[in-house]
């Protein structure tokens, strides 16, 4: 389970310690019995930390003592600091659910939270691109120039490192930030500290310890390296516009959860379900691409069976996966964009070309057809918009 952040630890340890375990104890529950993710988990904690220190100062110093006023107190005052509605909602949903779960737990006499009601969340029609802009960022990739001494792909430097004469801020003449890709002498893993150079390198086992590598060996490893995360990025934009998966769930996947016959993927959603989701030839292409000739170049002993890799090695993570989509997106002159609005995307272009909307549930693993719905909004919207263009009596 992911750790809460320093103020909700701080407050969490000066709770009253039968407070302070009913906490850790719905935390467990949560990612134990409910199969919430560590992200779930540690948002339900947050909100539920900050409404037992509102309750200890309005002098509940026992579970039993908490009641519907209290409740309504916590967010009385959430409302008047500016809490967005959106922010009140989620926060009287996790009251709620504590107060459920510490009801049949026995350690609240009532189900308090059960009549606590939330402002209703405004839901907000998402961005979108249209297809051909869609299709502009699926090309984005191929037109980055690369160099013998780096990328200008969207990924920031490692951890501990920046490019020699750079910090993690600066930009490439295109506007998109650099890759992890050093200048020479530096290989694009940084793993000169474990002993081991990257793949693709002009040095040899053989080599003796301390020998210089030669400046044409730094120049072929920085080109493979560099052509390798452009690889990766081209294959990352595609599986998020031709499948619609979330970020996480692509930065999730490994290399046996790709069916390349029945060109489909197995995806693990929210709540741990299991779904299965189609991609189509040119997401085909990225992929063969990328396996072929970008992953072993950057594949190193801890990559396991990642799927994507960072500039490094490990596991592509969900951030740097929204800095490469948003760089890509910027430089290509689009709207700015990120992985949920490739994914919002994904499937509004789907119902716009006909496709059944529990489809479009089932391809984006929603648990409720409410969350699918918002998409057939979004097609309406532009239906009226190109009426209202084009009509001659809109």
């Amino acid at each position: 389970m992911s750790r809460p952040s320093r103020g909700t630890r701080v407050t969490h340890q000066e709770l009253p310690p039968a407070l302070r375990d009913a906490v850790d104890d719905f935390a467990e529950h949560l990612a134990q019995v409910r199969n919430r993710s560590a992200h779930t988990v540690r948002a339900y904690v947050t909100d539920v930390v900050a409404m037992l220190d509102h309750a200890v100062r309005m002098g509940c110093l026992e579970l039993a003592e908490l009641d519907l006023s209290v409740l309504r107190s916590w967010l009385a005052r959430q409302r008047t600091t500016g809490a967005a509605r959106t922010s009140l909602a989620r926060r009287a949903a996790s009251a709620r659910a504590f107060s459920a779960w510490a009801h049949r737990a026995g350690l609240l006499p009532a189900d308090v939270g059960a009549a606590l009601a939330s402002p209703r969340a405004h839901r907000e029609l998402p961005g979108v691109l249209r297809a051909d802009q869609a299709a502009a960022l699926m090309e984005a990739p191929a037109r980055k120039p690369t160099t013998a001494h780096g990328t200008t792909s969207t990924e920031p430097p490692a951890y501990g490192t920046t490019p020699t004469g750079t910090t993690a801020h600066d930009t490439a003449a295109t506007g998109a930030p650099t890759d992890a890709t050093a200048t020479a002498g530096k290989t694009a893993d940084a793993t000169a500290t474990t002993g081991k150079t990257a793949d693709n390198t002009a040095t040899t086992d053989a080599a003796p310890a301390g020998a210089a590598t030669t400046g044409a060996a730094v120049d072929a490893t920085d080109t493979a390296a560099a052509e390798a995360v452009l690889l990766r990025d081209r294959v990352l934009l595609e599986l998020l516009y031709a499948t619609g998966v979330r970020v996480s769930e692509a930065c999730g996947l490994d290399v046996g959860d790709v069916d390349h016959g029945r060109r489909v993927i197995r995806v693990l959603g929210k709540g741990g379900r299991e779904r299965a989701v189609p991609y189509g030839v040119p997401a085909q292409r990225a992929l063969d691409d990328w396996l072929r000739g970008g992953r072993p170049v950057l594949a190193i002993p801890r990559s396991d069976d990642a799927l994507l890799l960072g500039a490094r090695g490990g596991r592509l993570n969900p951030t740097t996966a929204r800095q490469i989509v948003g760089g890509y997106a910027e430089t290509a002159g689009l709207p700015r964009t990120s992985p949920h609005g490739l994914r919002h995307s994904a499937a509004t272009h789907l119902l716009e070309g006909g496709a059944d909307l529990r489809a479009v549930q089932e391809l984006l693993g929603h648990s409720s057809l409410a969350s699918t719905q918002i998409y057939t909004h979004v097609s309406v919207e532009r239906l009226r918009a190109a009426y209202r263009q084009a009509h001659p009596r809109a």
